[in-house]
């Protein structure tokens, strides 16, 4: 695995409305624009489940976002009136493990097409594997192995699969073509459409793969630094490796001796920038880029737009991605 630290169960992570491309529909969050439309309804759990409806379903699909902007996922209740949005609906697209309270909401509903984009592609541990570099002095060692025995057992029982596939172009567009099917099998009289819709969103999925693959096969270094662990599928599929300040939360604090690992890291595999996100506190990043004297910016792991993403939906902000990843890597 490229992600060379152990991460957390929790996801503390932020989300926003799905914004489609060209003349297709706009997603909405107003849950009165939800069920009883003459559209195929779609209740998405967050943006990029949002946006892959949008996509799909094209001008025959409502679809609504139950995480607004600036929201985190993970800690999203459910509200009465969504959950009647839910039972109107005609389909729910979601990521199981992701967010606990959508996953029990969709559950307990009525609703005859639930589609679970974990079941359409394959996610893995990227916490499975631990930092080992040599040369590092045994102080470090010992209070990581000494923070792990803490938690004990229940925390490896709670340890959540990497759930951050839609980093991953390749990945991203396998659940596409699932929920394809899925959208044809529900709305039969528009399979047609949806059909032709996802063969021109995993065109486009396999053409940013392409960029990708182009534009960082030739790099100085092949570690970057990221607020939290959310490019290990990204890191995989091109080859480069991720080391997170945080686990999967980005909220949570560092232990020193993670700080120090990384500091002695950069040195060692010529690291030059400490990636951070417009959606949650750059705090712990810059400090860390300051006391390493590294440069920051941006890496957006694609949880939400808002008007402090680079770009306006998927595809320009996994762009502005490459671009962020060229130059920290060095690109040639």
């Amino acid at each position: 695995m490229n992600v060379r630290r152990r991460l957390i169960s929790a996801t503390a992570v932020t989300a926003a409305t799905a914004l489609g491309l060209g003349a297709l529909s706009a997603c909405s969050s107003d849950s009165a624009a939800t069920g009883n439309t003459d559209k195929f309804d779609v209740v998405a759990s967050f943006y990029p489940m949002a946006f892959l409806a949008e996509q799909i379903g094209g001008d025959h699909a409502n679809v609504t976002s139950l995480t607004e902007p600036g929201q985190e996922p993970h800690d999203l209740e459910i509200s009465t009136k969504q959950r009647a949005q839910l039972e109107e609906a005609d389909a729910a697209l979601f990521l199981k493990g992701l967010q606990p309270a959508v996953d029990e909401a969709v559950s307990q509903t009525g609703i005859k097409t639930k589609i679970d984009a974990a079941g359409l592609t394959t996610l893995e541990d990227h916490g499975s594997t631990e930092h080992d570099h040599e040369g590092e002095g045994e102080e470090g060692h010992a209070e990581e192995k000494g923070h792990a025995e803490e938690k004990g057992q229940a925390e490896e029982e709670e340890h959540a699969r990497d759930p951050h596939i839609w980093l991953d172009p390749v990945k991203y567009a396998e659940v596409a073509e699932g929920v394809g099917k899925a959208f044809e099998k529900a709305d039969p009289d528009h399979a047609a459409d949806y059909k032709k819709n996802t063969a021109a969103l995993v065109k486009k999925l396999n053409g940013l793969n392409g960029e990708f693959e182009n534009g960082l096969k030739d790099t100085k270094t092949k570690v970057f630094f990221t607020n939290h662990a959310a490019f290990g599928y990204l890191a995989e599929r091109y080859g480069l490796t991720q080391e997170a300040i945080s686990g999967l939360d980005p909220e949570s604090e560092p232990s020193a001796a993670r700080v120090r690992e990384l500091q002695q890291e950069a040195k060692a595999d010529g690291v030059t920038t400490v990636f951070y996100e417009t959606l949650v506190s750059d705090k712990t990043a810059k400090t860390l880029a300051k006391d390493a004297k590294l440069k920051t910016d941006v890496l957006d792991p694609l949880e939400g737009i808002t008007d402090k993403s680079r770009g306006d939906d998927y595809f320009q902000v996994m762009e502005a991605n490459l671009k962020a990843l060229q130059a920290a890597l060095g690109a040639k």
